[in-house]
């Protein structure tokens, strides 16, 4: 079933930082630390390598804070959010300001004479590469005390009591059988937002490979 709890964390990053690599299989992440009122949450985004059997791909592009819909007026904290197109939730594959519908029918990164094109068309294809590359590409748009956003799901179960958030992916179309097949669902899906100084935000989206780029109305690839 789709996640009890979505939402969005709104607050001022405080610093990001790096995984140690390791060789225990353990996927690599950045993880951020944001300042809200309840306290200082931790943000773990997944920036697994390409190498993997599950690797991420990921795409950043820049959009007006209207575009956010109410999320953009939301105070400092984190905000539970309706699974809904109206609530500010986002969906990689409905919300019109993230469906790539000319990028979609390429898997791998287009030739760059195709990406010149694309872009002219509105097109944001996903970008492949090792964790390093989509650790990069995440890094180059955070900035220590700026406001961010933090769209996933919140830890409800950590042992310590730590606040903090995960599954800062896209959380549909997963395929058949694998464990988070239960958890598809639309209008869930996570995604690490920074403002700039012009007051638009610029935008991190990454998916696994496995995921589907098509869902059905519950999120399950079609």
């Amino acid at each position: 079933m789709p996640f009890d709890h979505y939402g969005v964390l709104v607050g001022t990053l405080y610093r990001h930082y790096r995984d140690e690599p390791d060789d225990q299989g353990r996927w690599f992440h950045v993880n951020l630390e944001v300042d809200a009122p309840l306290g200082r949450y931790h943000c773990a985004v997944d920036v697994d390598s390409h190498k993997s059997n599950v690797g991420v791909r990921w795409k950043s592009f820049t959009v007006d804070a209207r575009a956010l819909g109410p999320v953009a007026g939301f105070g400092a904290g984190y905000h539970e959010l309706d699974s809904t197109a109206f609530s500010g939730a986002l969906d990689y594959l409905r919300h019109p300001e993230l469906v790539d519908h000319a990028g979609v029918l390429f898997e791998r990164r287009p030739p760059s004479w195709l990406r010149e094109l694309l872009e002219l068309l509105g097109s944001r294809p996903w970008e492949a590469g090792s964790n390093v590359d989509a650790a990069a590409a995440l890094e180059a748009v955070l900035v220590p005390g700026q406001r961010v956003l933090v769209y996933g799901e919140p830890f409800t179960d950590d042992p310590e009591g730590d606040l903090g958030m995960h599954n800062v992916h896209q959380n549909q179309g997963d395929p058949v059988g694998s464990q988070w097949w239960p958890e598809n669902g639309i209008w869930q899906d996570g995604a690490t937002l920074a403002r700039r100084d012009d007051g638009r935000y610029d935008v991190f989206l990454n998916r696994f490979s496995s995921q589907a780029a098509t869902t059905d109305p519950d999120g399950h690839p079609v």
